[in-house]
Protein backbone atom coordinates (compact mmCIF):
# COMPACT_ATOMS: atom_id res chain seq x y z
CA UNK A 1 0.00 0.00 0.00
CA UNK A 2 1.16 3.11 -1.14
CA UNK A 3 2.77 5.29 2.16
CA UNK A 4 2.24 8.60 0.52
CA UNK A 5 -1.65 8.03 0.95
CA UNK A 6 -3.89 11.45 1.62
CA UNK A 7 -4.34 11.86 5.45
CA UNK A 8 -7.32 10.37 7.21
CA UNK A 9 -9.26 13.50 9.63
CA UNK A 10 -11.98 11.76 10.38
CA UNK A 11 -13.71 8.83 9.96
CA UNK A 12 -17.57 8.35 10.98
CA UNK A 13 -18.46 4.51 11.00
CA UNK A 14 -21.84 4.94 9.84
CA UNK A 15 -24.60 7.12 7.52
CA UNK A 16 -27.86 5.61 6.28
CA UNK A 17 -28.11 9.47 4.38
CA UNK A 18 -25.21 10.38 2.77
CA UNK A 19 -25.45 7.19 -0.03
CA UNK A 20 -28.98 6.76 -0.73
CA UNK A 21 -29.93 3.21 -0.40
CA UNK A 22 -26.72 2.20 0.98
CA UNK A 23 -25.07 1.87 4.69
CA UNK A 24 -22.11 3.18 4.70
CA UNK A 25 -19.06 4.71 6.05
CA UNK A 26 -17.31 8.21 5.63
CA UNK A 27 -13.76 9.52 5.63
CA UNK A 28 -12.71 13.20 5.98
CA UNK A 29 -9.82 14.00 4.27
CA UNK A 30 -8.39 17.53 4.95
CA UNK A 31 -7.17 20.51 2.89
CA UNK A 32 -9.54 22.29 0.43
CA UNK A 33 -8.61 24.55 -3.00
CA UNK A 34 -11.99 26.48 -1.71
CA UNK A 35 -13.03 29.09 1.26
CA UNK A 36 -16.72 28.46 1.01
CA UNK A 37 -18.09 31.51 3.39
CA UNK A 38 -20.65 28.67 4.85
CA UNK A 39 -18.50 25.85 5.33
CA UNK A 40 -18.64 24.13 8.92
CA UNK A 41 -15.98 22.37 8.50
CA UNK A 42 -13.09 24.25 8.87
CA UNK A 43 -11.28 22.33 10.98
CA UNK A 44 -10.58 20.04 8.01
CA UNK A 45 -8.94 23.23 5.90
CA UNK A 46 -5.50 22.44 6.70
CA UNK A 47 -3.93 18.68 7.53
CA UNK A 48 -4.20 17.40 10.97
CA UNK A 49 -1.63 17.20 13.70
CA UNK A 50 -2.85 13.60 13.64
CA UNK A 51 -4.39 11.13 11.45
CA UNK A 52 -6.71 7.87 11.26
CA UNK A 53 -4.53 5.08 9.69
CA UNK A 54 -6.13 3.62 6.55
CA UNK A 55 -5.44 0.15 8.07
CA UNK A 56 -7.51 0.81 11.66
CA UNK A 57 -10.10 2.10 8.97
CA UNK A 58 -10.57 -1.01 6.96
CA UNK A 59 -10.15 -2.96 9.74
CA UNK A 60 -13.21 -1.37 11.57
CA UNK A 61 -15.43 -1.85 8.20
CA UNK A 62 -14.65 -5.74 7.86
CA UNK A 63 -15.45 -6.12 11.47
CA UNK A 64 -18.87 -5.14 9.84
CA UNK A 65 -18.94 -6.89 7.18
CA UNK A 66 -22.15 -7.83 5.83
CA UNK A 67 -23.50 -4.44 6.77
CA UNK A 68 -21.36 -1.74 5.52
CA UNK A 69 -21.00 -1.72 1.54
CA UNK A 70 -19.84 1.41 0.75
CA UNK A 71 -17.32 4.18 1.72
CA UNK A 72 -17.52 8.12 1.00
CA UNK A 73 -14.68 10.09 0.62
CA UNK A 74 -14.90 13.61 1.39
CA UNK A 75 -13.71 16.61 2.80
CA UNK A 76 -12.50 19.39 2.84
CA UNK A 77 -11.89 18.39 -1.51
CA UNK A 78 -10.37 15.12 -1.83
CA UNK A 79 -9.39 15.50 -5.66
CA UNK A 80 -6.75 17.90 -3.89
CA UNK A 81 -4.84 14.91 -3.31
CA UNK A 82 -2.54 13.27 -5.93
CA UNK A 83 -2.70 9.87 -4.20
CA UNK A 84 -6.42 9.92 -4.28
CA UNK A 85 -6.95 7.18 -6.52
CA UNK A 86 -4.55 4.94 -4.49
CA UNK A 87 -6.92 5.63 -1.67
CA UNK A 88 -9.77 4.89 -3.59
CA UNK A 89 -8.15 1.55 -5.07
CA UNK A 90 -7.70 0.30 -0.89
CA UNK A 91 -11.07 0.21 -0.74
CA UNK A 92 -12.17 -0.87 -4.31
CA UNK A 93 -9.56 -3.85 -3.09
CA UNK A 94 -11.08 -4.14 -0.12
CA UNK A 95 -14.89 -4.95 -1.60
CA UNK A 96 -15.96 -1.76 -0.94
CA UNK A 97 -17.99 0.63 -3.57
CA UNK A 98 -16.88 4.30 -3.16
CA UNK A 99 -18.66 7.77 -3.31
CA UNK A 100 -16.53 10.49 -4.04
CA UNK A 101 -18.46 14.00 -2.41
CA UNK A 102 -16.31 16.97 -5.13
CA UNK A 103 -16.64 20.42 -5.08
CA UNK A 104 -16.08 19.61 -8.90
CA UNK A 105 -13.16 22.24 -9.82
CA UNK A 106 -10.87 19.42 -10.76
CA UNK A 107 -13.29 17.25 -13.63
CA UNK A 108 -10.24 15.51 -14.95
CA UNK A 109 -9.30 14.09 -11.59
CA UNK A 110 -13.51 12.87 -11.33
CA UNK A 111 -13.32 11.71 -14.90
CA UNK A 112 -10.24 9.80 -14.09
CA UNK A 113 -11.74 8.01 -11.38
CA UNK A 114 -15.04 7.13 -12.77
CA UNK A 115 -13.17 5.71 -16.06
CA UNK A 116 -10.87 3.52 -13.87
CA UNK A 117 -13.55 2.13 -12.24
CA UNK A 118 -12.16 3.44 -8.61
CA UNK A 119 -15.30 5.39 -7.70
CA UNK A 120 -19.04 4.18 -8.72
CA UNK A 121 -21.21 7.55 -7.27
CA UNK A 122 -20.48 11.30 -7.05
CA UNK A 123 -22.56 13.56 -5.01
CA UNK A 124 -20.85 16.91 -6.55
CA UNK A 125 -21.15 20.49 -4.43
CA UNK A 126 -23.15 22.90 -6.41
CA UNK A 127 -22.26 26.02 -4.61
CA UNK A 128 -24.28 28.88 -6.65
CA UNK A 129 -25.22 29.46 -10.28
CA UNK A 130 -22.20 29.91 -12.36
CA UNK A 131 -21.37 33.61 -12.45
CA UNK A 132 -20.14 36.05 -9.96
CA UNK A 133 -22.30 35.03 -7.26
CA UNK A 134 -19.96 31.45 -7.37
CA UNK A 135 -16.69 33.28 -6.30
CA UNK A 136 -18.41 35.29 -3.66
CA UNK A 137 -19.86 32.37 -1.87
CA UNK A 138 -16.56 30.81 -2.24
CA UNK A 139 -14.03 33.10 -1.09
CA UNK A 140 -12.30 32.22 -4.50
CA UNK A 141 -12.50 35.24 -6.89
CA UNK A 142 -10.89 34.20 -10.39
CA UNK A 143 -11.85 30.64 -10.04
CA UNK A 144 -12.22 28.24 -12.66
CA UNK A 145 -16.37 28.41 -13.29
CA UNK A 146 -15.55 26.75 -16.53
CA UNK A 147 -14.28 23.61 -14.80
CA UNK A 148 -17.12 23.27 -12.43
CA UNK A 149 -19.42 22.94 -15.58
CA UNK A 150 -17.48 20.52 -17.05
CA UNK A 151 -17.98 18.34 -13.72
CA UNK A 152 -21.47 19.07 -14.72
CA UNK A 153 -21.51 18.09 -18.14
CA UNK A 154 -19.45 14.81 -17.11
CA UNK A 155 -21.32 13.47 -14.37
CA UNK A 156 -24.91 14.29 -16.18
CA UNK A 157 -23.68 12.70 -19.61
CA UNK A 158 -22.19 9.27 -18.13
CA UNK A 159 -23.70 6.84 -16.26
CA UNK A 160 -22.31 6.82 -12.77
CA UNK A 161 -24.62 7.49 -9.83
CA UNK A 162 -24.50 11.32 -9.06
CA UNK A 163 -26.48 14.04 -7.43
CA UNK A 164 -25.80 17.72 -6.94
CA UNK A 165 -25.99 19.06 -3.60
CA UNK A 166 -26.26 22.90 -2.46
CA UNK A 167 -25.95 24.05 0.94
CA UNK A 168 -29.19 27.00 1.35
CA UNK A 169 -27.41 29.71 3.25
CA UNK A 170 -29.83 32.58 3.34
CA UNK A 171 -27.51 35.11 2.54
CA UNK A 172 -26.89 33.60 -1.22
CA UNK A 173 -29.32 31.64 -2.28
CA UNK A 174 -33.42 32.34 -2.41
CA UNK A 175 -35.84 31.50 -5.48
CA UNK A 176 -33.51 33.62 -7.74
CA UNK A 177 -30.40 31.56 -7.11
CA UNK A 178 -32.43 28.05 -7.24
CA UNK A 179 -33.77 28.91 -10.22
CA UNK A 180 -30.90 29.65 -12.41
CA UNK A 181 -28.83 26.65 -10.90
CA UNK A 182 -32.26 24.33 -11.57
CA UNK A 183 -31.39 25.53 -15.40
CA UNK A 184 -27.94 25.00 -15.57
CA UNK A 185 -28.40 20.92 -14.30
CA UNK A 186 -31.99 20.64 -15.88
CA UNK A 187 -32.85 16.57 -16.04
CA UNK A 188 -30.20 15.53 -13.64
CA UNK A 189 -30.22 12.53 -11.50
CA UNK A 190 -31.04 14.19 -8.30
CA UNK A 191 -30.55 17.85 -6.78
CA UNK A 192 -29.78 17.50 -2.80
CA UNK A 193 -30.81 21.06 -0.84
CA UNK A 194 -28.94 21.07 2.56
CA UNK A 195 -29.99 23.13 5.47
CA UNK A 196 -27.45 25.85 6.36
CA UNK A 197 -25.82 24.91 9.79
CA UNK A 198 -24.75 28.69 11.21
CA UNK A 199 -22.92 27.61 14.26
CA UNK A 200 -19.50 26.85 12.76
CA UNK A 201 -19.72 28.91 9.84
CA UNK A 202 -16.03 29.90 8.10
CA UNK A 203 -16.96 33.26 8.23
CA UNK A 204 -18.27 34.52 11.48
CA UNK A 205 -20.57 37.17 10.13
CA UNK A 206 -22.66 33.94 8.74
CA UNK A 207 -23.37 32.76 12.20
CA UNK A 208 -25.59 35.02 12.96
CA UNK A 209 -27.56 34.13 10.09
CA UNK A 210 -30.90 32.62 10.54
CA UNK A 211 -31.41 29.32 8.52
CA UNK A 212 -34.68 29.31 6.45
CA UNK A 213 -36.63 26.78 8.13
CA UNK A 214 -38.70 23.90 6.94
CA UNK A 215 -41.60 25.46 4.90
CA UNK A 216 -39.02 27.79 3.04
CA UNK A 217 -36.65 24.72 2.31
CA UNK A 218 -40.07 22.94 0.85
CA UNK A 219 -40.76 25.68 -0.99
CA UNK A 220 -37.61 26.25 -2.29
CA UNK A 221 -37.35 22.05 -3.28
CA UNK A 222 -40.65 22.79 -4.86
CA UNK A 223 -39.15 25.51 -7.53
CA UNK A 224 -36.42 22.96 -7.97
CA UNK A 225 -38.31 20.32 -9.16
CA UNK A 226 -39.85 22.31 -12.20
CA UNK A 227 -36.16 21.40 -13.12
CA UNK A 228 -34.91 18.28 -11.29
CA UNK A 229 -37.98 15.97 -10.26
CA UNK A 230 -36.07 14.35 -7.50
CA UNK A 231 -34.94 17.79 -5.68
CA UNK A 232 -35.09 16.92 -1.69
CA UNK A 233 -34.14 18.31 1.09
CA UNK A 234 -31.26 16.09 3.53
CA UNK A 235 -29.26 16.44 6.46
CA UNK A 236 -25.68 14.89 7.04
CA UNK A 237 -23.04 13.66 9.34
CA UNK A 238 -21.27 16.80 10.26
CA UNK A 239 -17.03 16.23 10.01
CA UNK A 240 -15.65 14.15 13.18
CA UNK A 241 -12.40 13.62 13.87
CA UNK A 242 -13.07 10.43 15.62
CA UNK A 243 -10.87 7.17 16.70
CA UNK A 244 -12.14 3.38 15.32
CA UNK A 245 -13.54 2.20 18.24
CA UNK A 246 -16.94 0.64 19.25
CA UNK A 247 -18.56 3.84 17.61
Amino acid sequence: MPSDLPPIAGYHPTTFIDWPGRLASIVFLPRCNLRCRFCHAGALLEPPQESIPLEAVLAHIASREGWINGVVVCGGEPTVWPTLPDLCRAFRQAGLDVKLDTNGTDPDAVRALLEQGLVQAVAMDLKAPLDARYAAVCGAPGMDLAAVGRTIDLLMAGTAEYEFRTTVCPAFIDEAEIRAMGERIAGAARWVLQRFEPSQALDPELRRVEPYGPAKLEALAEIGRAYVSRCVIRGRPQPQAVGTGNA
